[in-house]
């Protein structure tokens, strides 16, 4: 954009040894250094004092003239503020902003007629673009994905056999329901098991169960009912069980190629638009498969072609790392599950978040908070100990939890604070140094970042 020059003879802050360069578009007036002038710090006036100084002159400097004595432009002043037109004072160039960003205003003021109010909108104008997140049942995975599954956006949860896959999604049906919300379970598998789900807290009464015949049937259902603008989360399972019509109405050994990627390719390009305009969550869960004759790098992949990693707002790896025995160690009473990160549009990712799954139970939750709360510096640990301010909670992380579950009000008053630690993490977005001065980030952190480099020789 061309400034303009003054040159006055009748300005006191005139210089003949330097271009004074004053842009009427810079709020008060402030001056520009050109080629041959030293620093300044002087300030030019407004474009209403330039009409009351009177013989001042204005040219434009980036072609043609345009020039208003001062005398015409204060007898304009005169008659009332509003007689004065600005482009006596633009030069061409900025008069041709002016008229651009009209245009602009038109063609989208033309548009949201054509297509419907909101349907192009400045973002300021929008209420910001901060994605509403959910609890996920599990606080150690919440801190890790940066509050909690993303509201509006797909999510895939993928992993081996009997790692926690329909648990976890399970949870997250409960905490939606919770929260007064409706929830949908797409059974592909058709194994769907009430007993268990309502044990974890799932209200099975209103939930909305589809056990669909084919793919088509399963995605179109979904698609419809949030559509709808009625159903909060809708939770598929799995993508490995949608089976494309063709292929159940052919015989079994007959090669279909690519049925069930393009059949998931043409349904996510649906659902991902309706998702967001819904504000409803689509889980995904999925199986894993092994490449063959992979040498070099994992050969795990993912049923349902590559549509899915694309549209994926968030992708989290669930792994069994190992079985919880019984106090006694003659039973196997659960597993221990780790949350990997793989992607994420709304967090960072790569994050890791670790928690028990008890069989019968679901996610135990006393275990999870004892470890949130560990991790924002609400319970220290020194050695075996843990304590929780001035009250000692007990020597070891089993007698911890079980001391907890004893003591109900002890548990509430931890949880209130570790909630309270976490939105204020997650407000700030920083991360949070514990009352012992070392650093405390995230669930999942590797210990060389939640330490750091100098108090690794700590750990010798």
């Amino acid at each position: 954009m061309a400034a303009i020059a003054v040159q006055s003879n009748c300005c006191s802050f005139s210089s003949d040894c330097c271009s004074q360069r004053w842009d009427p578009f810079k709020g008060n007036g402030r001056v520009q250094r050109g080629l041959l002038a030293g620093p300044i710090n002087l300030r030019m006036p407004s474009p209403s004092q330039l009409v009351q100084q009177g013989s001042c002159s204005i040219s434009c400097k980036a072609g043609g003239t345009s020039k208003q004595s001062g005398s015409a432009l204060r007898a304009k002043a005169k008659k009332g503020s509003s007689d004065i037109n600005p482009d006596d004072y633009l030069s061409d160039d900025q008069l041709q902003y002016v008229d651009r960003q009209k245009a602009l205003e038109a063609a989208m003021s033309d548009i949201n007629g054509s297509f419907g109010k909101g349907s192009v909108t400045r973002l300021g104008s929008a209420g910001g673009a901060l994605v509403e997140t959910f609890p996920s049942g599990c606080l150690t995975l919440d801190l890790a994905l940066g509050g909690g599954f993303p509201k509006g956006r797909i999510v895939e949860i993928f992993g081996p056999e009997s790692s926690g896959k329909t648990t976890l999604a399970l949870h997250a049906i409960a905490e939606i329901q919770k929260k007064g919300g409706n929830a949908m379970l797409v059974d592909a598998e058709h194994c769907f098991d009430p007993y268990y789900s309502k044990a974890l807290g799932v209200d099975v009464e209103s939930l909305i169960v589809c056990q669909p015949d084919n793919g088509e049937m399963a995605l179109e259902t979904a698609d419809r009912m949030c559509r709808s603008g009625a159903v909060d989360i809708i939770v598929i399972d799995s993508v490995s069980a949608l089976t494309p019509r063709a292929e159940i109405e052919g015989e079994i050994g007959m090669q279909q190629m690519g049925l069930q990627a393009r059949l998931m390719s043409q349904a996510l390009r649906k659902m991902s638009a309706n998702a967001a305009r819904a504000n409803c969550t689509i889980i995904f869960l999925n199986q894993i498969r092994y490449k063959i004759a992979v040498m070099y790098g994992n050969p795990e992949v993912t049923s349902g072609g590559l549509a899915l990693k694309f549209f994926a707002s968030l992708r989290l790896d669930i792994r069994n790392t190992g079985k919880i025995k019984s106090p006694r160690g003659e039973d196997d009473i659960g597993i221990r599950a780790r949350v990997r990160v793989q992607k994420s549009k709304v967090s960072r990712p790569y994050k890791q978040a670790e928690f028990d799954i008890i069989f019968g139970e679901g996610i135990c939750k006393l275990g999870s908070l004892l470890d949130s709360a560990e991790t924002v510096g609400v319970v220290v640990r020194k050695g075996a100990w843990y304590s929780y301010g001035e009250t000692r909670l007990g020597q070891g992380r089993d007698k911890v939890v079980q001391f907890l579950r004893d003591y109900p009000e002890v548990c509430a008053d931890i949880e209130k604070v570790v909630r309270e630690r976490i939105a204020e993490i997650m407000t700030t977005k920083r991360d949070y140094n514990g009352p012992n001065g070392s650093a405390v980030v995230h669930a999942g952190m590797d210990i060389e970042e939640m330490m750091g480099e100098d108090n690794l020789g700590e750990l010798d």
